[in-house]
């Protein structure tokens, strides 16, 4: 039976295929990078096909883009990679030293799906909210989990005020919701001031979304704010295709800025809106060495 074969028979193994790409990524990036930058590349480097960067779990979460942190996860646990920094995925001297030619995906899948059912668990403050691979779920939803959820749950209305609340909490001026109706999908418009000599006009959109925005919509968005704003921002609980991304910082064409739902709920973690901040220890088990003897 082939290696494909085997991992299609493992349940809840899809994202098996992300081990070699993601330890590849990195290593091209000098061994480190933002979750952004390394989800989007490893998803460029395999071409995954825009259809299926669009599909969605029943959480609402990118499925492929779910799959590629599952990846992660499970490298983290086998100690390819480094768990220890919120948002940026670095290889560990394993990873680094590691041969995605003769790499055992399979070894890897097994090796950490054995731990898991030893009970042992990642001292990993930076786990993402991963939602589900398949049936099996490892970590409990966390915050960033339950707020983007929250959000989601909103109103199209209440989303829209929410976002000029944020707006606002970032430094924009004279933010006002309009939500016109035949107004080419423009919710709200508002002033960035840079410095007291610049300032530039920003349209805004609010998708309110499940699944992943695409290219058609950024130019449709793009048309609707020619001649009116000199930035344009879109904001979704969802998440962006690469195609969309590349839309968006077209050359020759005014670039509008994607915020997605993982970079929102850093935005509101940043300001602290919406959020109570909590302070946690860990018990430092060296300190007590002294006192057993």
């Amino acid at each position: 039976m082939s290696g494909q074969n085997k991992m299609s028979r493992i349940k809840g193994s899809q994202f098996i295929r992300f081990f070699k790409p993601i330890i590849e990524v990195l290593k091209e990036t000098g061994g480190s990078g933002t979750a952004a930058e390394v989800i989007d590349r490893v998803i460029e480097k395999m071409r995954i096909p825009e259809a299926e960067q669009e599909e969605t779990l029943k959480n609402g979460q990118s499925r492929v883009r779910n799959q590629v942190q599952w990846a992660r996860l499970y490298l983290a646990y086998a100690g390819y990679i480094d768990a220890s920094k919120r948002g940026i995925w670095s290889l560990t001297e394993k990873g680094l030293s590691a041969d995605t030619l003769t790499i055992d995906a399979l070894g890897i899948f097994s090796e950490v799906k054995k731990s898991f059912k030893e009970g042992k668990r990642l001292k990993d403050r930076t786990t993402p909210s991963v939602g589900v691979a398949d049936d099996e779920e490892i970590e409990p939803p966390d915050h960033r989990t339950n707020l983007l959820n929250l959000i989601k749950s909103l109103p199209p209305s209440g989303f829209e005020r929410l976002s000029q609340r944020l707006l606002r909490e970032s430094g924009f001026q004279k933010v006002e919701v309009t939500g016109k109706t035949g107004d080419g999908g423009i919710d709200g418009v508002g002033i960035l001031q840079v410095n007291p000599f610049v300032s530039f006009n920003v349209l805004f959109q609010c998708k309110r979304y499940q699944g992943a925005v695409t290219p058609s919509q950024i130019r449709d968005f793009r048309g609707a704010m020619m001649g009116r704003a000199d930035k344009g921002i879109i904001i979704t609980t969802g998440t962006f295709t690469l195609e969309a991304k590349k839309e968006a910082r077209r050359d020759g064409a005014p670039p509008i800025e994607l915020v997605d739902g993982d970079t929102l709920v850093q935005m509101f973690e940043q300001q602290q809106l919406g959020l109570i901040p909590r302070t946690t220890y860990d018990v430092d088990e060296k300190f007590f060495d002294d006192f057993k003897k």
